[in-house]
């Protein structure tokens, strides 16, 4: 008698993202990715074997049940996949369009030895967006948690302070978000162009985090407006900091202070906070010259050379010191880049900066670089090719090589320990500080991260919190 093998043909390509064609979106701040409908995403969650190792959770920071969700999508079930996914994530309409999920879940997928993994991220994004799309409906009605009776300070509203404020909420504790902008979000809103994140979506998040409970003070700078000192005052019996880290890197070379030398924090909190996209309606306008140079090649150089263009740039060059295979910056923003027009100078690195008698920077002096042996990073360390020196005609300079903390809070709070950089020190699995009762994460304790790095953080430390809390905390 012989027995029939039966084998499930896998399918290895991912359904499409349908976005705005380049010629279109670079004239416009609109979404570029334009989100699955019904049918496709059902189309790419069925591609997902439903792995009994379940590879991907290991990947997300977060822990999201990524096999569960997908499969409520298969059968059709998405009120059950918005549960699935809110359980662990208070933000997936964010984490859906910006979260690095090749590098994380994506990377872990079984697919991926193959061919192209699941498409998490855009599955998460669709199911995020059929819950917003009509929240009075879609959104889990959550159990009242019994009063804890304690209150917890969270200092920031970026990614961070939002995802442990939620968490703390869940859990009965009064939780009172201080801000220190006009709006909560933090770097989500200041920092990443509408044409990736809208700011409505983040907006929407945030209403979310606010239906749990949690009370937002905005306008408040602690360090300044009040301290961490006073909050222990003032009835709260443990704080977590998430202010991240906004304190712009420069590079430190002649000609740096020219006018049109912008730093890539201001220049994106003007283009996105400050809305100068939207001038003259908001009357805060950003100067983009014909030719612009964007020096870095990270995600937030990428923001930045394709907010240029869409400002009216005619000409928009990234230059980076390495080659394209070392850019931090995701893949898929390189790729958008690049349709849009942004040309790319890689192994390039600048040495000084040209301006004329009004004083206005008219080029960068630049070298050409080789690859030698990995530095700390573990890159290859880039080195000057000796008489390869040259000058890049340039109105308008964007600097973004990463940010620092805000010495701010530090400077203020007395126990809290900060390496020579500022980072704040805090163990890494609850994110506890050297002051008793404080708790930190995010980009203010590992400096320029991923949005999701910071959640987990956020997660990590409420789970400290509500232990410290529950045994025994006292005013």
């Amino acid at each position: 008698m012989t027995t029939t093998k039966t084998t499930t043909k896998l399918n290895l390509n991912r359904v499409a993202m349908p976005k705005q064609s380049p010629l279109i979106r670079g004239l416009n701040f609109q979404e570029v990715a334009q989100g699955y409908s019904g049918e496709q995403a059902k189309a790419e969650a069925s591609r997902c074997l439903q792995c009994p190792k379940r590879p991907c959770v290991d990947g997300c920071p977060v822990g999201i049940d990524i096999p569960g969700f997908i499969k409520e999508i298969q059968e059709g079930n998405l009120a059950e996949a918005v549960k699935i996914l809110k359980a662990r994530n208070s933000l997936p309409a964010i984490c859906g369009r910006v979260c690095p999920q090749e590098t994380q879940c994506e990377e872990k997928c079984s697919l991926a030895k193959k061919g192209a993994p699941i498409a998490i991220g855009r599955l998460e994004r669709y199911i995020a967006d059929w819950e917003l799309a009509d929240v009075i409906q879609r959104r889990p009605q959550l159990i009242a948690p019994i009063p804890s009776g304690k209150s917890v300070a969270i200092i920031g509203a970026g990614p961070a302070g939002l995802t442990a404020a939620a968490d703390l909420a869940k859990l009965g504790h009064r939780v009172v978000i201080f801000e220190a902008l006009h709006v909560a979000g933090g770097v989500l809103v200041y920092g990443i162009p509408e044409f990736r994140l809208p700011k409505d979506i983040v907006q929407a998040e945030v209403e979310y985090v606010k239906s749990l409970g949690v009370e937002l003070a905005l306008n408040c700078v602690v360090g300044k407006t009040l301290s961490v000192d006073e909050l222990f005052q003032d009835s709260f019996q443990a704080i977590f900091l998430g202010t991240g880290a906004g304190l712009p890197m420069f590079l430190n070379i002649p000609g740096e202070n020219l006018s049109g030398i912008y730093s890539a924090n201001e220049f994106l909190t003007r283009v996105n906070l400050m809305k100068a996209y939207l001038f003259p309606d908001h009357l805060t306008p950003v100067n983009v010259g014909e030719r612009v140079v964007v020096i870095g090649g990270g995600n937030v150089a990428m923001d930045s050379a394709r907010c240029a263009l869409r400002l009216g740039a005619y000409e928009v060059h990234v230059v980076y010191r390495r080659s394209r295979a070392e850019m931090p910056a995701r893949r898929e923003e390189v790729e958008n880049a690049e349709e849009e027009g942004v040309i790319f100078q890689f192994l390039t690195n600048p040495k000084r900066f040209i301006g004329n008698p009004q004083g206005a920077v008219t080029g960068m002096e630049c070298v050409e670089m080789e690859l030698g042996e990995p530095d700390a990073s573990g890159r290859p360390r880039p080195i000057p090719k000796p008489g390869s020196d040259h000058v890049i005609e340039t109105d308008t300079v964007i600097v973004a090589l990463g940010t620092t903390p805000n010495p701010l809070i530090p400077a203020t709070t007395k126990g809290l320990e900060t390496t020579g950089k500022g980072i704040v020190v805090a163990d890494k699995e609850t994110g506890l500080t050297t002051r008793p009762a404080v708790w930190a994460g995010g980009d203010l304790t590992t400096g320029s991260a991923t949005v999701i790095s910071a959640m987990g953080a956020g997660k990590r430390a409420a789970a400290s919190i509500h232990a410290y809390l529950t045994n025994g905390a006292t005013t």
